[in-house]
């Protein structure tokens, strides 16, 4: 089932609009793996909590992104295009 996202709120670091996608970090779900931060370099970091953070997604080309978000091994990173979830 889809899910349309409804959050008004904006944080760069752990949302962003890039590549005609929102990508998301849920804070709460991210133990620090960083499978992603592997994936696409340019685009994740680990912040002084070692959560993942958004730096420069848009140094990394689209499916570079979208590989890196959907290694995530708990889900904690969601992608929305048109406002419907594609990843995970």
């Amino acid at each position: 089932m889809s899910e349309r996202i409804e959050s008004p709120e904006f944080d760069p670091q752990i949302q962003r609009d890039v590549h005609d996608c929102r990508i998301v970090i849920d804070r709460d779900l991210c133990v620090g793996f960083g499978d992603c931060i592997e994936e696409a370099p340019d685009a994740f970091d680990l912040d002084e909590d070692g959560i993942a953070v958004l730096t420069n997604p848009e140094a990394a080309s689209r499916s570079r992104v979208l590989d890196a978000c959907a290694t995530c091994p708990v889900d904690a990173i969601t992608v929305y295009e048109d406002g419907v979830a594609i990843i995970p």
